[in-house]
């Protein structure tokens, strides 16, 4: 090897919020409380808070490599935790208080939690775990005071501690997948993972994140580190406006215009609800222009809905295990000039482009690439400096997520053109095999989420004597309910085959929901499953 000159210096997350704190230390952090108060501070405090808080773990005994729980929203306080347990050598698990008492309860234990910061609203669903924790020895509120037998944040602040430069390959972070499939399963970050993700995922192709930037993730600090947008925000130095719990429609639009956002993130359901707002109120956002999108596919109607308002909308996919964003969607500029404004829109609703420095393949069940035709369904594959090569203290599932070449088993079905545009078709449990044949529930979703009477809707495959499993269709409506014959004609004007249709539909007030706020699909298809009789 011929060597070069180049300094070998170990990534850390904390330089990210240095930086800050030096070039930046005055722009502001505003977050809102589970009170509903407003609460401002700088880089430059959080900075400093987050020295602190490192002299209170350390003082509680917290050491390199121990790990440190929340359970929390998106606020200062979180915020300054992101920074100060991954700058001490520790490693910060963000765990998901929307998961069940005992799955949380569980993670907390596989985890080997030392200390658990939490916010106070919590505080029922933490005396209620309480006496199942076997490792943790210190309950923090993160907040101004805490009730007996617990500590509060600012009375565990103490002397400011300088950071512990661990290898970058050290872990800084944790999380656990929603357990979809059994019990939840933990994946371990490093400071090497998250520096690398932050610096690419932030590029002009990615989330083009910069200075000028007002960022407010709606994807909370509990999942899947944000996608990462604390670090990044923070290694730009952009304005970080922190929402809390309150994800309302009309609470959002009220930071996005008050303190003048111009990128946020989050799931569908979310953006969903926010168009409704925005139509129904005639209200039009005063400075954002940047939306993403993730956690499962946007309809393509939501997409043209907030295009029309001038919001440029993009996708993006990611799991638990890939920290998370490996795509992104951006339309190619020698492919834009040719585009009619519908096609345009169809680009714009596929999954994406891989990010810089991840390897993507859509492969068959022998790990061989399938035709980039558009058409040909294969599993999404992946390698990369942040994808897991496993899962913590979980030997067996270890052995499953890797293919005998390396590359990551991500469960996801797709298909890929040949400008390497991805389409995610599905989760391979939610593929509706019919008499044979594949029959994807996101497209059929999508359509119908494209009705004007469709508000939401949910397409499960149910059991069936005689084609082994049959599409059924959930249905929110959006004021008189639609009739299957006006849904089947929509369905096929938008190109579906009468095969593929759904056998029927159902009108349901709400859809049930993952801790995640994906559609539960496993609570529907126990729910209906004899609609069909005996399979």
């Amino acid at each position: 090897m011929f060597p070069s000159t180049m300094m070998d210096e170990e990534l850390n997350l904390w330089d990210f919020l240095e930086r800050a704190a030096e070039l930046f230390g005055r722009k502001e952090v505003v977050s809102r409380l589970h009170t509903g108060e407003i609460h401002r501070t700088t880089y430059a405090e959080v900075h400093k808070r987050a020295r602190r808080l490192m002299g209170g773990l350390r003082a509680l005994g917290v050491g390199e490599g121990d790990r440190v729980a929340t359970l929390g929203f998106n606020h200062f306080r979180h915020l300054e935790a992101y920074f100060a347990v991954p700058g001490m050598g520790a490693v910060l698990h963000t765990a998901n208080p929307r998961l069940s008492p005992k799955e949380i309860a569980y993670i907390l234990n596989h985890a080997e939690d030392k200390v658990l910061l939490f916010d106070p609203n919590l505080l029922p669903l933490v005396e209620a775990i309480r006496p199942e924790l076997k490792t943790v020895q210190h309950f923090v509120v993160m907040d101004e005071q805490a009730p007996e037998g617990y500590l509060s944040y600012e009375e565990v602040l103490g002397e400011e501690q300088d950071p512990v430069r661990v290898p970058e390959r050290a872990a800084c972070g944790m999380a656990y997948t929603t357990g979809t499939t059994g019990l939840p399963k933990g994946v371990v970050y490093s400071h090497r993972a998250l520096v690398l993700h932050s610096l690419a995922a932030s590029l002009v192709d990615g989330t083009a994140l910069s200075e000028k930037d007002a960022v407010l993730p709606v994807v909370p600090m509990f999942h899947v580190n944000a996608w990462c947008l604390p670090y990044a925000a923070t290694m730009v130095g952009a304005k970080q406006v922190l929402p809390g719990p309150r994800l309302d429609p009309a609470s959002l639009v009220e930071l996005f215009d008050g303190e003048g956002v111009t990128f946020t993130a989050g799931v569908p359901t979310v953006w969903l609800a926010l168009a409704d707002y925005l139509e129904s109120t005639g209200h039009r956002l005063k400075t954002l222009k940047r939306l993403v999108v993730g956690g499962s596919a946007a309809p393509r109607s939501l997409i043209a809905r907030f295009e029309r308002m001038g919001i440029e909308v993009r996708q993006g996919y990611g799991l638990t295990e890939t920290s998370p964003v490996v795509v992104v969607n951006f339309i190619k500029s020698y492919l834009e000039k040719d585009l009619t404004p519908e096609a345009r829109i169809a680009l714009k609703a596929k999954t994406g482009l891989p990010i810089p420095l991840v390897r993507l393949r859509v492969a068959d069940e022998e790990g061989r690439p399938v035709p980039k035709d558009g058409k040909t369904l294969g599993e999404v594959q992946l390698k990369g400096p942040w994808i897991t090569k496993g899962y913590y203290q979980n030997e067996e599932a270890s052995r499953n997520a890797l293919t005998p070449d390396g590359f990551f088993r991500t469960g996801d079905i797709a298909t890929w053109d040949e400008e390497g545009y991805v389409e995610i078709k599905d989760r391979l449990k939610d593929l509706i095999k019919s008499g044979g044949e594949w029959i994807s529930s996101v497209d059929l979703e999508n359509a119908l989420m494209g009705h004007p009477k469709v508000k939401e809707a949910a397409v499960v495959a149910i059991p069936h004597p005689r084609w082994q499993e049959r599409p059924l269709a959930v249905v929110v409506p959006r004021g008189e309910a639609p009739s299957p014959e006006e849904l089947n004609q929509h369905l096929l004007e938008a190109g579906f085959a009468k095969w593929q249709l759904p056998d029927a539909y159902v009108y349901v007030e709400e859809i049930p929901r993952t801790s995640a706020g994906k559609f539960l699909k496993r609570a529907l298809r126990e729910r209906y499953k004899d609609l069909y009789g005996e399979a």
